[in-house]
């Protein structure tokens, strides 16, 4: 599996492994990913609204507030990120403006999808699409913004659920002819229709794969979506509920003792965490521009 080399997101899937990409929504997740060993991380929309705001992904988040959660990440990560843009946030200028402030903020690639405003998670019920043509016209919009080739976009299609498979994967190859770099066919509901979207794609162009802990797609691993024929796989939400079920058992124990120390094996202590963060580099950095190392010489 692809993990570890920090390379372009473009060069990385000139590889044989697939990528994977721990989905994020902050820098402390994205120290954890890097130092798990992974290359790829994905800025996750569903998982900036459950953690900043704790709703559900309905399209509260807006893009200036995924533009500054991805400054604050590249500011502390060489991870290649690809950044969840929803709908590009309106209209083609929109998604022009959305394309350009993500480039600018490090974006490795950027995702855009085919639902109207106010979005749904992709495995939720209740979607609704804008035309085949206008989103042609995203896709185009987004290639015409972005400063350098290397800044791949993602075209994804929810269709399956609203449309159907057939109709799923007509959008994708208008997508595809549209110029789009990545392929995302939104959660398609057996192994069949998995292998199907990889049959019709996968010797033209790259394909994401998204496993939603619970959704309506099948869990595979890594290894078996490569077989399979996919190039990337995200893993959006499984950091924010793999911490969601530690903080439960946390706050359980601390009711329950009015201490944490029963807990304390399965926690970071205070010089732990410090070690995580780098505390004792940063500190050397910023001694190393202590105003007494300037002195003139008299």
């Amino acid at each position: 599996m692809n993990m570890g080399n920090f390379s372009s997101l473009s060069n990385q899937l000139d590889q044989p492994d697939i990528i994977i990409a721990p989905g994020i929504y902050d820098a402390l997740g994205a120290v954890l990913v890097e130092q798990a060993g992974f290359s790829t991380a994905y800025l996750s929309g569903a998982s900036i609204a459950y953690t900043r705001f704790g709703r559900s992904d309905i399209g509260l988040v807006t893009m200036t507030e995924v533009a500054e959660t991805l400054t604050v990440i590249k500011e502390r990560s060489e991870l290649a990120v690809v950044v969840d843009a929803d709908t590009g946030f309106g209209n083609a200028l929109n998604v022009m403006r959305t394309v350009r402030r993500f480039e600018t903020a490090g974006a490795a690639a950027i995702q855009l999808e085919d639902q109207t405003l106010p979005k749904r998670c992709g495995h939720l019920s209740g979607k609704s699409l804008i035309p085949t043509n206008e989103m042609v016209g995203k896709i185009k919009a987004a290639l015409d913004a972005r400063h350098s080739p290397s800044t791949l976009i993602i075209a994804r299609t929810d269709a399956i659920a609203v449309e159907g498979f057939e109709q799923a994967l007509d959008r994708a190859q208008r997508y595809h002819e549209a110029g789009a770099d990545i392929l995302f066919v939104e959660a398609p509901q057996s192994e069949v229709q998995m292998q199907q979207i990889t049959t019709r794609f996968g010797s033209h162009t790259p394909l994401l794969a998204n496993m939603v802990e619970g959704g309506k797609t099948p869990q595979k691993n890594a290894a078996e979506l490569q077989e399979i024929g996919y190039s990337i796989v995200i893993f959006p939400g499984g950091l924010v509920r793999a911490q969601a079920v530690a903080a439960q058992e946390y706050l359980s124990s601390l009711s329950q003792h009015g201490s944490t120390s029963p807990f304390g094996d399965r926690m970071l202590n205070f010089n732990q965490l410090n070690h995580v963060l780098g505390t004792d580099e940063l500190l050397a950095l910023g001694e190393s521009y202590d105003a007494n190392n300037f002195e003139k010489d008299t």
